[in-house]
């Protein structure tokens, strides 16, 4: 087996996703891949064509195959090689995504302590989401640098509850039922008088599928049905608790769906499991889908809320997040996003007048 070291740099200026890590071979394939030219690639990214040149022809050499199709008065393209080494490239790009932006904020909240003493650091555990990470993004240049850490909601929601956290951000269903596995996956997590949201956002669920939708799912009973190969979240993801509870309610068992074992960590790796073939549909956002140039087929609508200690609400770091939230310019931000708009952004709301599960309960009592 051939053996190649690539060495990667952490840069949101020249990474393919800003505040991932980019490597040059990757960004010059990509750029020849985009422009179909070398020449017209040199040019994006600033460089000679004999420059490139050369680097194409060296890392041929380094790696024992050929990357581009050399045709004199042809358009350039990848080589089967260069397209394998591309698809591999993305799909490590989406599956260390949520590690490599927690790493990156590590470093930003780090430099942001030790030089600017008025700074505000906020600590935020949350479900995996396009939304907040454009928030880190967002914030960061109004001198509130989010320490997000990415994860299922209900190790975010118990990261809160055992003080690992300022914020937990998590999702769940407009007005799931007392009896659902919603409610009673997050209700014994979540304590009345103790914790308070703050609004965030509303997004688009549903199925991502390959481009055009070639097998016509519109729904789980279709992918059961069609023996489609789909893509599962992790255990302890907002999304695995949604689709658990939507295959209850559709009377589908765990091995009606061809592939429920098969899972990955995030809505962006799903989306990139099915653009390489290897899956046919998952359960995401809309924003995923797009980013990977998927069909998409809307589900349902889910709120996305962030949960704090009610003790915690006047610490500036929190204060400074609910104005953030509330600003023109997120607000502009955040609907630009496919599949996002704001939900009552920066409003503190109490549990039982937003989450419907405390509501028999409250009855009961009167």
């Amino acid at each position: 087996m051939h053996s190649v070291h690539l060495h990667y740099t952490l840069d949101a200026q020249s990474a393919p996703t800003p505040g991932l890590v980019s490597h040059p071979l990757m960004t010059l394939l990509q750029s020849i891949e985009r422009q179909g030219s070398i020449s017209a690639a040199a040019r994006e990214l600033g460089l000679s064509y004999r420059h490139v040149w050369g680097a194409l022809k060296r890392w041929e050499q380094e790696l024992g195959n050929e990357l581009i199709v050399w045709e004199k008065g042809q358009a350039a393209r990848l080589t089967e090689f260069g397209r394998k080494l591309m698809w591999a490239e993305r799909q490590t790009q989406a599956r260390l995504a949520p590690q490599i932006q927690a790493l990156r904020a590590d470093l930003e909240r780090t430099f942001a302590v030790a030089f600017d003493p008025d700074v505000h650091v906020l600590t935020l555990y949350a479900s995996h989401d396009d939304a907040v990470a454009r928030l880190q993004e967002h914030t960061a240049s109004q001198g509130l640098h989010l320490d997000v850490r990415f994860c299922g909601s209900v190790d975010a929601i118990r990261a809160l509850n055992e003080g690992r956290c300022s914020v937990a951000g998590f999702h769940t269903l407009e007005t799931p039922s007392a009896n659902s596995l919603p409610a009673r996956t997050y209700k014994p997590l979540l304590q009345l008088g103790k914790h308070k949201l703050i609004g965030f956002a509303r997004r688009q669920v549903g199925l991502m599928t390959a481009p055009g939708n070639p097998l016509k799912l519109q729904s789980l009973q279709d992918v059961a049905s069609r023996g489609a190969r789909f893509v599962n979240r992790e255990l302890g993801t907002g999304t695995r608790v949604l689709l658990d509870q939507l295959m209850d309610e559709s009377q589908l068992r765990a091995d009606s769906l061809r592939g429920y074992e098969d899972v990955e960590p995030s809505h962006a790796a799903v989306a990139a499991s099915i653009a390489s073939g290897r899956a046919d549909v998952g359960l995401g956002i809309q924003s995923a889908a797009v980013r990977q140039g998927l069909s998409f087929v809307p589900l349902l609508v889910e709120n996305y809320w962030l949960v704090c200690l009610k003790s915690a609400l006047e610490a500036p770091s929190l204060v400074s997040l609910r104005a953030q939230l509330q600003s023109p310019p997120w607000l502009e931000a955040l609907a630009a996003i496919p599949g996002y708009l704001p939900h009552t952004p920066g409003d503190i709301k109490s549990l039982k007048k937003v989450l419907p599960w405390w509501y028999p309960v409250l009855l009961g009592n009167n």
